[in-house]
């Protein structure tokens, strides 16, 4: 799994832990820190060649294409595919460029290197990444060092924030073009013309009477050489960005051939469940070994200093074993609970110094001069629930081990098996695994560690799956937040000044010394305390035209592990922003579109949307027992206009609708793009209702689906999405549609009932 490298030169060792590129030595030497960095990176590796195999009958195309003579198009796709479509939409750009039929399209993962380093999303976790000496670096040259030297050399091959698509098209359409020029070019060598006047269409190279098939021309393709610069098509002739292709990681699903983690089968393999204490420094105390001596088909039993784990012939009679140990845990220091995290939040919020993520403009002289107002919001903890619990297999053999599982941050998963028992991570061949949904929960690792310990004590190839329960209790939690949000309005209700301060914790720090650092997940929660997060603030620098606006964070430890969930940060801060935004507009009696409107000047592509949406949805207002509201958001390029129509009956929340205008630029695949809107508002649903868990004596509440208030499918309402037609970059469609969704319902309840929620999830005040 490891790529071939060319100018080695003076580089740190593979396999050391990506946390020693970070010390104070890496940013001073040389004298200061830019001249530092200046040299270490002129002396690092920098030319990778792709190691992606090949077989007897196929040649490869660089790192993200291979060819066979037969004429089967394989595309290397370097993202995790769970179920948002990558499979199909990064081939579908490729496919185009190159000029290839379709039907004989298909896909595998990539392998770990350095060529597929997610470059887009290294540059927007740039801030969460730099240690605490970056501050001596301007903030443009510690986000270029970050981006280039962390995706570069520490195999940052994240799958996260929607950036698939935005990350990677413009080179897999580079990928596209250049096996069509050499394509073109080995024809027309034949044909003794000149390549240019060669077309490539439906899987041939043709030029007048004369075409070749693909399989036809690979050998001589790959002799070809390239011009700089590879020349794009201005028009595909295929045309197959903007279709609903089939799919090509469908046939496999419906069939039931396509393997997730728990479908893998091994001769001689084992099953194994797994027991973990409260969250927090905690140490596997006791356990009664006797109690699981009749259960049948019990392998053996594996301890470890923070779990144990059952080993069985089946999955079930290993977890029935777990029961009948009793196992007994002891922690040390504070344990995650509720009251204590709204207590820390609270005063983080009233008490805490902030740091100012965004200023414009004079808030100060705003405030003495206009009415203020002031409002607090606040979102507890939220679960991921993926259908697919946590699962792995790993065989170990001969100082080898071979890993199975669905992760988003391939590298990483290898690096934590590795370490957990002591191999370099040369030694270590990662399958990566379609993933049963996700929304951020595959960045952890931590299973890797325990499968790769397990099947090394057992010498057998093992299978470890975690209980929902399990899950549910050691989950990297959406982070609960507290925000307050001060407007200074003038005498016809218009905000002259808003500020916004949020307290949470530092998640995307904390989540990228897990990913990046291979931290543990105690260690790096309690190394970003008091740490200010831009990611903690996402979504809250709001896309209204307001001239004097200031946004900070202020951490706050809350002692549970958190990090990347569906929209992240953006979720909770839209529903501060947007429900704070519908306040002013009733105080100062206007109708809450008119009153977005005004504030939309030089933001055309939003106000798009608004004015869509309240076409589509026949707005009538949001007057007084209407039981309409309107939200709307931008994100990551994206934009999107939500309105509800809701009202709280005696059984609860009914939504009877929901209607969405979203502009996402360029739609690659519109059928996938519509189930992504879709899917995303449908999660917001579930945001607004539940999702969340409580903390008591550092144990989630929540240890079963049915513990969350989701929404049945008989209660999801209409949904409605309309896109607008736009020639700009495609963007992340996946994790759009959720922010808006509880804004807009708590906007729409309040003007059914008037009163006003100002809590996710929106009924846990009445609880």
């Amino acid at each position: 799994m490891m790529p071939t490298e060319t100018n080695t030169e003076a580089g740190p060792e593979e396999g050391e832990n990506s946390a020693k590129f970070f010390t104070r030595r890496n940013f001073l030497i040389g004298g200061s820190a830019a001249a530092g960095l200046t040299l270490a990176w002129a002396i690092w590796p920098r030319a990778y060649e792709p190691n992606i195999s090949a077989a007897e009958n196929e040649v490869i195309f660089g790192a993200y294409l291979k060819i066979s003579k037969e004429g089967q198009v394989t595309v290397v796709v370097p993202q995790s595919e769970m179920g948002q479509g990558v499979y199909t939409m990064l081939p579908q750009i490729l496919a185009d460029e190159l000029g290839a039929d379709w039907r004989t399209i298909a896909v595998e993962p990539a392998p770990i290197n350095p060529l597929y380093a997610n470059d887009l999303l290294a540059q927007q976790w740039a801030e969460t990444l730099l240690p605490a000496a970056a501050g001596k670096l301007t903030k443009e040259e510690a986000a270029r060092w970050v981006a280039k030297n962390v995706a570069t050399r520490n195999d940052f091959i994240v799958t996260a924030d929607s950036a698939s698509i935005p990350a990677y098209a413009s080179s897999f359409r580079e990928a596209g073009a250049a096996a069509r020029v050499l394509l073109s070019k080995a024809a027309a060598k034949k044909w003794d013309v000149e390549w240019e006047a060669c077309t490539s269409e439906n899987g041939f190279i043709s030029n007048g009477e004369n075409k070749l098939r693909f399989g036809e021309l690979v050998a001589d393709a790959v002799q070809q050489e390239l011009p700089d610069p590879v020349p794009l098509l201005s028009s595909p002739a295929n045309n197959l960005v903007g279709q609903d292709l089939p799919r090509l990681d469908m046939p496999s699903k419906l069939d039931g051939s396509a393997n997730y983690a728990g479908d893998i089968r091994l001769p001689d393999m084992v099953y194994a469940s797994i027991r973990q204490g409260p969250i927090g420094a905690t140490r596997l105390k006791s356990f009664n070994r006797e109690g699981a001596n009749k259960i049948v088909g019990l392998v053996d039993v594996v301890e470890h200093d923070q779990w144990i784990a059952a080993v069985a012939t089946n999955w079930w009679a290993a977890n029935d074993a777990l029961d009948k140990m009793s196992p007994m845990f002891e922690t040390t220091g504070l344990l995650p609970d509720s009251d204590k995290m709204d207590a820390a939040l609270d005063t983080a919020l009233e008490e805490g110094a902030g740091v100012r993520f965004a200023s414009r403009g004079e808030t100060n002289t705003a405030f003495e001069e206009f009415q203020n107002v002031q409002a607090r919001y606040q979102a507890d903890a939220a679960v991921h629930a993926p259908i697919e619990t946590r699962t792995a297999t790993a065989d170990y053999k001969n100082g080898r081990l071979e890993l199975w599982l669905a992760t988003q941050a391939p590298a990483a998963a290898v690096q934590a098996a590795a370490k957990a028992i002591g191999i370099s991570t040369d030694n270590v061949t990662l399958y990566p695994m379609l993933a049963g949904g996700s929304f951020g929960r595959n960045l952890d690792s931590k299973i890797a560690a325990q499968v790769s310990i397990i099947a090394e004590k057992i010498g057998r190839p093992v299978q470890l799956m975690w209980s929902r329960t399990e899950e549910m209790m050691h989950d990297h939690y959406r982070s609960p937040a507290y925000a307050r949000l001060d407007a200074a309005t003038d005498k016809a209700g218009r905000i002259q000044a808003l500020q916004i301060k949020i307290a949470a914790p530092a998640s995307g720090r904390e989540q990228s010394k897990r990913v990046v650092r291979g931290m543990d997940e105690i260690v790096a929660m309690r190394a970003s305390i008091d740490e200010a997060d831009v990611k903690a603030v996402e979504g809250a620098d709001v896309h209204y035209n307001i001239a004097n606006f200031s946004l900070d964070h202020h951490p706050a430890y809350i002692g549970a592990p958190t990090g990347n969930w569906r929209s992240n940060a953006h979720s909770y801060n839209a529903f501060f922003v947007e429900s704070f935004i519908d306040e002013l507009a009733a105080r100062a009696k206007i109708e809450p579109l008119s009153y977005r409107m005004q504030m939309m000047s030089g933001r055309p592509r939003l106000a798009r949307c608004l004015t869509g949406v309240a076409a589509m949805a026949g707005w009538d207002g949001g007057l007084d027992g209407s039981g309409q509201g309107l939200a709307c958001h931008s994100m990551r390029g994206g934009h999107i206009a939500v309105i509800v129509s809701a009202n709280r009956g005696e059984s609860g929340l009914r939504v009877r609708r929901i209607s969405a205008t979203v502009d996402v630029g360029r739609v690659i695949h519109p059928d996938i793009a519509r189930q992504q809107i879709e899917g995303g508002i449908i999660y917001g649903l579930a945001m607004a209702l539940g999702s969340s868990t409580r903390f008591n004596g550092g144990i989630a509440d929540a240890r079963r689906l049915s513990d969350l208030a989701l929404p049945r499918l008989a209660e999801i309402p209409a949904i409605q999405v309309e896109f607008i037609r736009s020639e700009e970059d495609p963007v992340g469609v996946e994790e759009i549609g959720v922010p808006a969704v509880a804004p807009a319902i708590a906007n729409a309840l309040f003007s059914a009932t008037g009163t006003r929620f100002r809590q996710l999830p929106l009924f846990a005040e009445a609880s």
